[in-house]
């Protein structure tokens, strides 16, 4: 009897451990508590695409999401805010492109990183319609090229399904543009470059 009850009670300190590890550091269950975030398990074609780092003149393509997340040295959690949550459930309901952020976290020792991207799993004509009521008449001019290198980068079997478009520590955004941390800090390789058209060598 005392060694069952030695052994319930491991079991009891082992789940209280896991559960402990899962719900990440305490700086970053405050942080999920501040921007009402919660566990998210994004769709598989989110995760399988490539992705831009620019909102607005990107640069390069970098490869699946799934490797990028792959790639970071901390615990990573996806994770979604309420309000998202809501929106992704009344998509069908919506005409056109819908647009909505997941938070990718990075839960390192002092530090918690939000990659923040955006579920754009549509096609470059598409993502100028959304931006469309946002910049009314200078949406087409202001994007055509990025639209244009889009549309040569998907014929050359380069498609694009999300975008990170900010990224943020310990609660603050940062101002370097995401593409700057990918390549420099990060040295997250892209496998497209749209200014030249071309694959890049892995």
């Amino acid at each position: 009897m005392h060694c069952f009850r030695s052994t319930l009670w491991g079991v009891i300190l082992l789940w209280a451990l896991c559960g402990a590890a899962a719900a990440g550091s305490e700086q970053a269950i405050k942080l999920r508590s501040q921007n009402e975030l919660s566990e998210f398990t994004p769709p598989e074609r989110f995760l399988a695409g490539n992705f831009l780092a620019d909102e607005t003149d990107p640069a390069y393509i970098f490869g699946n999401v799934r490797d990028f997340a792959r790639s970071l040295s901390c615990p990573v959690t996806w994770l979604i805010e309420g309000a998202e949550r809501k929106r992704i459930e009344a998509r069908t309901q919506q005409p056109g492109p819908v647009e909505y952020s997941i938070y990718l976290e990075a839960d390192c020792p002092g530090k918690v990183a939000y990659y923040i991207f955006v579920d754009r799993s549509f096609n470059p004509d598409q993502w100028l319609e959304w931006r469309r009521p946002f910049h009314r008449t200078k949406a087409e001019p202001h994007y055509q090229a990025a639209k244009a290198s889009l549309d040569q980068a998907a014929q050359n079997g380069f498609t694009v399904e999300a975008e990170l478009r900010f990224v943020a520590l310990n609660g603050d955004l940062l101002l370097k543009r995401p593409e700057n941390i990918l390549v420099g800090d990060l040295k997250f390789k892209p496998i497209y470059d749209l200014k030249n058209n071309q694959a890049l060598a892995k």
